[in-house]
């Protein structure tokens, strides 16, 4: 059976100034997902699950529906405040969803075998779904055992701006032992850095092992992070900008001993769309590739 590609797209950009995963950077027009589509289904994938916003709905199935024609079975998810919430309503004035480990619950209905989740807006390259696809077709996977990709910290940051990463460490066997996110990461001269919720920066070495969402799971997940998705209601629900990562969601499960994740080597690039400066820097680089015949000119052609 061919694993699922689980595309997070519901972002509404807010640091972006619009929906950045529906900004082309192909010259046809093509988006940034077009190209992880591509290498997804070359590398065996076979269904495609987007979790959306209705609010944006119509834009996204008139973009996306018929672009591939047989290539692959298509299904939605919607990442609404109220999704998987059992009734709880959250703090007056609050409108935006739980984070990416709630993105990832959502699609629990429409998700029956292993999968792979990733960034609408963010670029993994061929050899990255090629390596998650030889996992989630491979014998390793099983309802405790899960993987990821991992990405240089140094070769993840906008020019722009601040971003978030969950920093990873793994025994020699490449297993992860945990994940931390990091918030407010960002270059600083020749050097990285990240700055804490009190507001004291911390140097980092740029050679740090990033999770950029691109994992491996069996739908043994669901159950997980529901359980999870429900506790953490309780305790931060209240807050307007609380959100569960996905990231801090699987060390949890790391460190309490109910999943191991393995670490997939992969020597592509990342390139990703936080800042709306990052869009051009994004098209610069699709054309080098498409120059260097790692895509051709018309991706769907």
């Amino acid at each position: 059976m061919k694993p699922t590609l689980l595309i997070l797209a519901a972002g509404l950009g807010t640091r972006y100034g619009g929906l950045k995963q529906m900004d082309p950077v192909g010259p046809n027009g093509e988006l940034l997902i077009d190209y992880s589509i591509y290498d997804a289904l070359a590398a065996g994938f076979g269904k495609l699950v987007f979790v959306i916003r209705h609010c944006f709905e119509d834009a996204f199935r008139e973009e996306f529906e018929g672009g591939f024609g047989n290539r692959a079975e298509m299904a939605y998810a919607y990442q609404e405040m109220e999704a998987c919430t059992g009734g709880f309503a959250g703090p007056p004035g609050r409108d935006k969803p739980w984070g990416t480990a709630h993105a990832v619950l959502v699609a629990k209905d429409v998700i029956d075998r292993p999968f792979a989740v990733i960034n609408a807006d963010d670029y993994y390259g061929a050899r990255s779904f090629a390596a998650m696809a030889g996992f989630l077709r491979g014998p390793e996977v099983s309802p405790a055992r899960y993987a990821m990709v991992g990405f240089r910290l140094g070769n993840t940051l906008s020019e722009y701006g601040a971003v978030s990463r969950g920093v990873c460490h793994c025994r020699a066997d490449r297993l992860l032992t945990e994940v931390v996110e990091r918030q407010a990461i960002e270059k600083r001269g020749s050097g990285v850095c990240h700055v804490d919720h009190g507001g004291v920066e911390h140097a980092l070495t740029g050679d740090e092992l990033v999770s950029m969402n691109l994992w491996g799971f069996h739908p043994s997940i669901f159950g997980y992070l529901a359980e999870q998705f429900g506790r953490f209601l309780k305790e931060r629900g209240s807050e307007r900008g609380s959100e569960l990562f996905l990231p801090t969601a699987v060390d949890r499960l790391i460190k309490s001993g109910s999943a191991t994740v393995r670490v997939l080597a992969t020597d592509d690039m990342w390139f990703g769309v936080t800042y709306k400066a990052d869009a051009e820097v994004a098209r610069r680089r699709i054309s080098r590739l498409i120059e260097e015949g790692r895509y051709p000119r018309r991706l769907w052609a």
